[in-house]
């Protein structure tokens, strides 16, 4: 364990920003999930509704730092042409 004041409050930040991250990453997961569930289901409604539900949560995760813009722009890409092949 750190001794130095300022090498302790860096561990504290860093696992409040850990669990943040994970928490993040955990909805982000979840947006997917439910996407490709309507797909799987041939919903084309619901599917449209969780893409765009997926878009927003990826987008505000790139936008505080959790995912590189490539990665959330990838997931976005992906879902967009899973939800595209749906009858």
């Amino acid at each position: 364990m750190a001794n130095i004041k300022s090498a302790k409050k860096r561990v504290l930040v860093t696992q409040v920003k850990t669990e943040r991250n994970k928490s993040i990453k955990s909805a982000v997961k979840t947006a997917i999930r439910k996407v490709e569930a309507a797909v799987a289901e041939n919903d084309k409604a619901a599917s449209e509704e969780a893409l765009k539900n997926a878009i927003s949560i990826i987008t505000k995760a790139c936008n505080k730092g959790v995912y590189h813009k490539n990665n959330a722009a990838r997931k976005v890409s992906r879902l967009s042409k899973l939800v595209n092949g749906v009858q």
